[in-house]
């Protein structure tokens, strides 16, 4: 399937101007395009190689990651991790990031739940997915749930019929549309589970042919 340019990623408009990823992080730092940073511990910008060929795209730092600064540290990503060692996709030769990169969240007591975001805050956010998608410039991208998905491809592609597939945009590299590892947390009978972690795997497996040697 082709998706067409009038069809693509928030970013299309336009997308903050950075030589590296160094730069672009100390840029991203002082970020206030929504309104995400004024309650988020802090930035939680993407980690890895600048010359990845597989970049990850996920919703939002959770609480973990909040904390910690960086993408994928919470029991998701310790998920991700297994997951992606078992489809043969190392990470750390992959570009870790999110499409909203502050933390998100409602307070129940002492507890941080995560909140979604919003169409405005993952389109303001795009600004900085968009520029980290020119400087990497991997060979494929992998779209981890319905708010990547959102930010890479537009509204009118949706996760559930796309699952598995590798779409070609018109204006920037391949997006192979998954699951995020968060739903595999949230399935409670075990049969389902299973099948749905091998089917996450199998999509993994996928873009680790784009891995180079």
């Amino acid at each position: 399937m082709n998706v067409a340019q009038k069809f693509g990623p928030a970013f299309t408009l336009e997308s903050a101007d950075a030589a590296n990823l160094d730069q672009l992080r100390h840029q991203a730092e002082d970020c206030t395009r929504c309104e995400l940073y004024k309650n988020a511990t802090q930035l939680v910008f993407g980690e890895g190689s600048q010359k990845a060929d597989i970049m990850l795209v996920g919703e939002q730092p959770g609480d973990k990651e909040d904390i910690a600064g960086r993408p994928f540290v919470g029991p998701a990503g310790r998920l991700l991790d297994i997951c992606l060692e078992e489809a043969g996709l190392d990470r750390s030769r992959c570009y870790v990031t999110n499409a909203v990169k502050h933390f998100k969240f409602e307070r129940r007591g002492k507890r941080r739940l995560h909140s979604k975001p919003n169409a405005g805050e993952i389109q303001r956010c795009a600004w900085w997915l968009g520029a980290e998608i020119e400087i990497v410039h991997p060979k494929l991208v992998v779209a981890l749930g319905a708010t990547a998905l959102y930010s890479l491809l537009g509204a009118t592609v949706k996760l559930t019929p796309e699952r598995g597939h590798i779409l070609t945009p018109a204006n920037h590299p391949p997006v192979l549309v998954t699951i995020h590892p968060s739903f595999l947390l949230r399935i409670r009978e075990a049969d389902d589970a299973v099948r749905q972690r091998a089917n996450f795997i199998r999509d993994l497996h996928r873009a680790a042919q784009y891995q180079g040697n």
